[in-house]
């Protein structure tokens, strides 16, 4: 804090003296400390609340397809789905999968692979793979190219299953690009180890839940607001949406 004094006479209209006021390193750490003593003390309340706001309201009903996100494969999330063919919500199950690099109608040999292994064990049956082009941001252009599959295909609702701590961001997404289009989207969370509750149990829990909080806000914030002035491009008769280069890696 600076604090001016005016000098008297006429050089008062040339110069100033000042004084100022600065934190001492004492003062620096006790803030920290408390700031952090707050932190632990309320952290049942906050743990639970940054966990809860990743995570979609389930919502469930039948519809014409169930939509497997696999984008970070995940054997819980084919077993889920199979479950809600068993329960008579959707007998057809469409499953992401990174398409070739040679040809984007070709869905990658070894990610084509994991997810029919994961879809056998799981017993998920009437599988469609649908190869998708890694454009950024990944969520948005493959909820394009999933759009038009379900267009095509005249498929009016879907069932997203994803993992929990990614199933908020991954409904806004869907539900951005799906619904103008007439197709109605459910959402079912899937969690695994960590839950709202015990994320900070691990380091690995604390690193996922924050990887999956900036995500949610670049896109909630940045990624859908401005999607309809990004570059549209058309592979293959899919069109999707391109963020220039220079944005980080996100799917």
């Amino acid at each position: 804090m600076t604090f001016i004094r005016q000098g008297s006479g006429w050089h008062r209209h040339f110069v100033y003296r000042t004084e100022s006021l600065k934190t001492t390193w004492k003062l620096r750490v006790a803030v920290l400390l408390f700031v952090l003593l707050v932190a632990f003390v309320t952290r049942g309340a906050w743990v639970r609340t940054v966990g809860r706001s990743l995570v979609c309201a389930e919502t469930v009903g039948p519809s014409d397809a169930i939509l497997v996100e696999n984008f970070d494969p995940d054997y819980l999330v084919f077993e889920r789905a199979a479950a809600l063919q068993r329960a008579g919500l959707s007998e057809k199950a469409i499953v992401p999968t990174e398409a070739s690099g040679a040809d984007p109608a070709v869905a990658n040999v070894v990610a084509r692979g994991i997810a029919e292994l994961m879809a056998g064990v799981a017993r998920l049956h009437d599988l469609e793979i649908l190869p998708t082009r890694e454009i950024e941001p990944i969520s948005l252009n493959a909820a394009y190219q999933i759009r038009d599959f379900l267009t095509k295909h005249r498929l009016h609702s879907v069932i997203v299953v994803a993992p929990a701590f990614r199933s908020r961001r991954s409904v806004l997404v869907y539900r951005a690009v799906l619904r103008p289009a007439g197709i109605e989207v459910h959402c079912v969370p899937v969690v695994g180890t960590y839950r709202p509750d015990n994320w900070t149990s691990s380091w690995h829990g604390i690193q996922d839940v924050t990887e999956q909080f900036i995500k949610l806000q670049y896109y909630r914030f940045y990624v859908l607001p401005l999607g309809g002035r990004l570059r549209r491009i058309a592979p293959e008769s899919r069109t999707a949406l391109e963020v220039p280069s220079r944005h980080p890696r996100i799917s």
